[in-house]
């Protein structure tokens, strides 16, 4: 190019971009907003959903109040192992109620342990049940759980995450002798409170050896938690307030950012999910389990 043109193409082009080795403010703040999405992504490991085989409810009972009988006291018919085809071997039926035999080996053991769906996907819910915990047991009931699978980056291996990392959890606790009781922030690890986000108020759990009354509303993206006949959580899904509470728990963006993202868009594409009982490798029943499909 004859050298006076060359010139005058440079002039023309650097009032609004990047030319003859230069780069425009605008330009350099693009690309740090690129660099920045791309860190953020590249945090995310590979992941995929589940899409195992659900139960046809027709085939489960409804009672008198028009809720379908999820346990009868009798059998664990529907039930499933989180990420499993069977249920795992420490969940049995005793005395009317599904207990989890603990070990106090930690939550989400392998082998005969883990934790318990029902295989089928609920959207707009009344979930009633009762739940009983031993001295100084763990657990939790989950709502609108994905079955994920993750790349272990290191072996390039598909690895089931926990339940927890796509579903909102309600507390199960021994209030008085659980450690957990006095982690968290203003009580927000005691029973049927939003896990690490928000605490159930008033705190009316019973103590270790008596059954509670626990229910979880879910509509539209309004959940309510019940404990003992008063509602005690309030909160709403894919709103501000929710990612804000989110940023602010342990499953920040920062912190876990997998969490962050399946929990910020809980429910998945059609907002809907397990209902799920934990593992924590404690002993707990659950009896009168039963819920309410709404519109």
């Amino acid at each position: 190019m004859n050298k006076s043109l060359y010139t005058i193409s440079c002039i023309l082009l650097s009032g609004f971009m990047a030319a003859c080795g230069g780069s425009s403010k605008k330009s350099e703040s693009s690309n740090t907003n690129m660099d920045e999405n791309k860190t953020a992504e590249s945090k995310l490991p590979e992941y995929r959903a589940l899409d195992k085989p659900q139960v046809n409810l027709s085939e489960f009972k409804t009672d008198k109040d028009g809720y379908i009988i999820l346990f009868d006291g009798t059998d664990m018919k529907g039930w499933r192992g989180y990420g499993k085809d069977n249920v795992p071997g420490k969940w049995t039926v005793d005395n009317g109620a599904i207990k989890f035999n603990g070990s106090g080996g930690g939550e989400a053991q392998d082998g005969d342990g883990g934790d318990l769906i029902f295989a089928h996907k609920f959207k707009n819910f009344e979930l009633e049940l009762e739940y009983k915990v031993a001295k100084g047991s763990n657990s939790g009931i989950f709502i609108l759980a994905q079955e994920i699978e993750s790349k272990d980056p290191k072996t390039g291996e598909m690895r089931m995450e926990p339940i927890y990392i796509s579903s909102p959890e309600a507390q199960v606790l021994d209030n008085e002798n659980h450690p957990d009781a006095k982690l968290g922030k203003d009580n927000n690890r005691k029973s049927m409170s939003l896990y690490d986000m928000i605490p159930a108020k008033p705190q009316n759990a019973k103590p270790f050896g008596e059954w509670n009354q626990a229910k979880i509303i879910v509509s539209k993206g309004t959940v309510v938690h019940g404990q003992n006949g008063e509602n005690v959580v309030e909160y709403h899904l894919w709103t501000p307030q929710w990612t804000d509470m989110l940023q602010a728990s342990k499953f920040s963006e920062e912190k876990w950012p997998l969490a962050f993202e399946l929990l910020n868009n809980v429910g998945g594409p059609d907002r809907e999910g397990y209902i799920g009982l934990q593992d924590h490798g404690d002993d707990v029943w659950f009896r009168n389990i039963r819920i309410k499909v709404l519109d």
